[in-house]
């Protein structure tokens, strides 16, 4: 492994100090969609199941829409529901867990690039894994990944430290965040943890170590911190057979925790399912771990080819590759795939890119410093393309962001003193966090102007302050989130038969209105909206000429005597 001897060499570096002040932009960046609106479903869900959970004092039962939830663990929940009690119910503070495990995940990233490598490249993972496309997405959009990606990085360093030496608290540390880990999505966030032990031990033939007694420890520490998990689960749907949960009778959630809501999607026999696509991932990151995807292949690859070569001295560390290869190749024949949850995985593959850039640059190597130079123009002319399609809404902050963006991409070797090597690829990930701020101050807030249930709700708030909202076949949970009353699911004959008394006020479609109306139900339409389901995009939706063609219209009506 090419440690660093002293500081000394650290100090030649210079794309050392920038290094700080672009970490520190990036973490900027990542909050910059803070403020953003929550999207449905996911991240409306899971913000309404927190918010309910703390203003029911309930830590123990999941529900959404007054019904017994299960799909996901706790953690994240508990998580949220604490903060929602400390800052109140507001979307910036559903996402700021969630940013701040992010964080976690690069601090440790940082400890670990250290621990095995040097400082220089221990920053460059962190910048690296601050400026992966998807990363700053998911703060945004957040879900269960931003929190893994911290929690299974932390244990896997942890995991580390108990190699050597004394490993009592080391053991209990990885443990610990081994344990949140699976109550935030279930026991296959084991397969990166145990797959970077178990490889790192097998490639360096620690064959005694494999055998420890400490690992049958391990594994009583991990049942210890997820038994609250298993409690609740035990309480809410063990203890109530005659529940109906997932359209069954007699639904154990311990069960559904172990094998249904992981090995069920792997092996697509659980009650979700999905279509898997062995090459998903592969082709997946390409984007998701922009700019650096491409040099990430490259380092994978090295990595894999100098190991078999067995060169002498060369590398020690194997957790990384270990974690990221069986996590790739154990979802890429997952029967349910979707693209977040590579996320957990960017921290180890992070410091396989920064080793590899930090190879590239003291051998003098230039062809990825060309490639990295070529993304740095390509990325901002794809957003302008993207900008020019779409036509958000601008304003004078939009043309002040863009103008220092460009001025920063130009001029940013004469505000630091920089080896010209390094230019390439301190750039692109400047140009990635500008196309970042672009999505997260302009296109996204532009783009919820489509989603119907948080506006709809906001009108509700401001003009019908007090009043719930009813509902027939509309599914949006973020517009549940932000209601200040509750929301009343329906159906057609109810209404028609004068039994739905709970709200005068409906949120319906406009097949659902014409039907209403065809039963002689007097409606007064209060606001009508633009629907779209932004999550999914279209490119006759992006199309600025082409989207009214993609929209719905939904609307808030009040029932009339």
């Amino acid at each position: 492994m090419e440690k660093e001897s002293n500081d000394n060499l650290m100090q030649t570096n210079t794309a050392y100090k920038p290094l700080y002040y672009l970490i520190g932009l990036a973490v900027l960046v990542n909050f910059s969609g803070l403020f953003v609106p929550l999207m449905d479903p996911d991240a409306g869900v899971y913000a309404s199941i927190s918010k309910t959970m703390a203003e029911n004092n309930d830590y123990v039962n999941l529900y959404f829409q007054e019904t017994d939830w299960l799909d996901k663990p706790h953690f994240p929940f508990w998580v949220t529901a604490v903060f929602f009690k400390l800052f109140g119910y507001h979307d910036w503070v559903y996402k700021l867990p969630g940013i701040l495990f992010v964080l976690l995940g690069a601090y440790y990233t940082y400890l670990f690039a250290k621990k095995y490598y040097n400082k220089s490249i221990a920053l460059w993972s962190v910048f690296i894994l601050l400026t992966s496309m998807h990363i700053i997405l998911s703060n945004n959009d957040v879900r269960a990944e931003p929190y893994l990606t911290g929690l299974i990085v932390a244990s896997v360093y942890h995991f580390s430290d108990s190699l050597s030496g004394k490993w009592g608290w080391p053991l209990a540390a990885a443990c610990f965040f081994a344990g949140c880990a699976v109550m935030t999505k279930g026991i296959f966030t084991l397969i990166p943890i145990s797959g970077a032990v178990l490889g790192q031990l097998a490639i360096t033939k620690q064959w005694k170590e494999i055998f420890h007694l400490k690992w049958l420890v391990a594994a009583l520490l991990i049942f210890l911190f997820i038994t609250p998990e298993l409690y609740c689960l035990w309480k809410q749907f063990d203890t109530h057979p005659e529940k109906t949960v997932l359209d069954n009778k007699n639904v154990s959630g311990i069960t559904f925790f172990l094998w249904d809501s992981q090995l069920g999607r792997f092996f697509n026999t659980g009650p979700i399912k999905g279509k898997g696509d062995k090459l998903f991932f592969l082709h997946t990151l390409l984007w998701a771990f922009l700019p650096w995807a491409l040099i990430m292949y490259a380092a994978l690859f090295t990595r894999i080819k100098n190991g078999i070569k067995k060169i002498a001295g060369e590398f020690n560390e194997w957790f990384t590759v270990s974690a990221s290869l069986l996590t790739l190749l154990v979802f890429s024949f997952s029967g349910f795939q979707l693209p977040h949850y590579t996320n957990i995985i960017f921290p180890m593959l992070a410091i396989i890119t920064a080793h590899f850039i930090w190879q590239q640059v003291n051998s003098n190597k230039t062809a990825f410093a060309i490639i990295q130079s070529v993304l740095t123009i390509l990325l901002p002319v794809l957003a302008a393309g993207l900008g020019i399609l779409y036509r958000p809404g601008l304003s004078i902050l939009f043309l002040i962001c863009i103008i220092g963006s460009i001025g920063a991409l130009i001029f940013f070797n004469r505000l630091f003193s920089i080896e010209v090597k390094w230019l390439p690829y301190l750039r692109s990930g400047l140009a990635l966090l500008t196309i970042a701020l672009f999505l997260n101050l302009f296109f996204y807030p532009d783009l919820l102007r489509y989603q119907s249930g948080n506006r709809a709700a906001a009108y509700m708030n401001k003009h019908y302050p007090g009043e719930a909202a009813g509902r027939i076949s509309i599914y949006f949970p973020s517009g549940e989130f932000y209601l200040h009353q509750p929301t009343y699911r329906t159906d057609i004959p109810a209404i028609s038969r004068k039994e739905f008394t709970k709200t005068k006020y409906l949120f319906i479609t406009g097949e659902e209105k014409k039907k209403l109306e065809n039963d002689n139900i007097l409606l007064e339409v209060v606001k009508t909206f633009d629907e779209f389901h932004v999550t999914t995009l279209s490119l006759k939706f992006v199309n600025h000429r082409t989207r009214h063609k993609e929209l719905r219209k939904q609307y808030l009506v009040r029932m009339l005597k």
